[in-house]
């Protein structure tokens, strides 16, 4: 993100995992799975065994979504990351919204609007859409549908990023 500029339209809404509207979420701390650990925050997450993995392969469902992995402040990542991206960590402990607000990255051509139905990818990784990310727009069997009490809260920043309504 540039610095020292003036906003004429929208500031950006900020990064990928970051927690928004603090006094209604429900957060709990997980154990991940290092033999398959997030590679991302702000993505959807299933509970295996006990602990956490990423929405990766087709046979996942809307039903297996146990939240969304939340980006911890503050955090110390990859000391080579860029400004903005930050590396969850491979094992240990992570923080998981199952209800409340997030900024997550929005995958796919079609745009977000308030409301909207949340979509997950599944199957056929692309350029801009991987798996386990989340969309505007459905794509056949390679995304599931979220739960209605799961929707946009408007579009997205100039960015990508978007926020999103869990279990509201």
């Amino acid at each position: 993100m540039p610095s020292l500029q003036a906003y004429q339209y929208r500031m950006p809404a900020g990064f990928a995992g970051d927690l928004q509207r603090a006094e209604v979420a429900t957060i709990e701390t997980q154990l991940i799975d290092p033999a398959a650990p997030p590679t991302a925050f702000g993505v959807p997450v299933k509970m295996v065994n006990g602990k956490i993995q990423p929405i990766n392969n087709a046979a996942d469902t809307a039903a297996l979504v146990y939240g969304v992995n939340l980006r911890a402040y503050p955090i110390q990542g990859n000391g080579t990351d860029p400004l903005g991206t930050s590396t969850p960590p491979t094992s240990g402990v992570t923080d998981i919204l199952k209800r409340g607000y997030e900024n997550v990255a929005l995958g796919g051509t079609a745009p977000a609007t308030k409301n909207g139905t949340v979509y997950v990818r599944v199957a056929a990784a692309a350029a801009g859409k991987p798996l386990g990310g989340f969309e505007a727009a459905a794509d056949g069997t390679n995304t599931v549908a979220m739960p209605a009490n799961w929707y946009f809260t408007g579009p997205a920043d100039a960015y990508g990023i978007v926020e999103i309504a869990v279990n509201i």
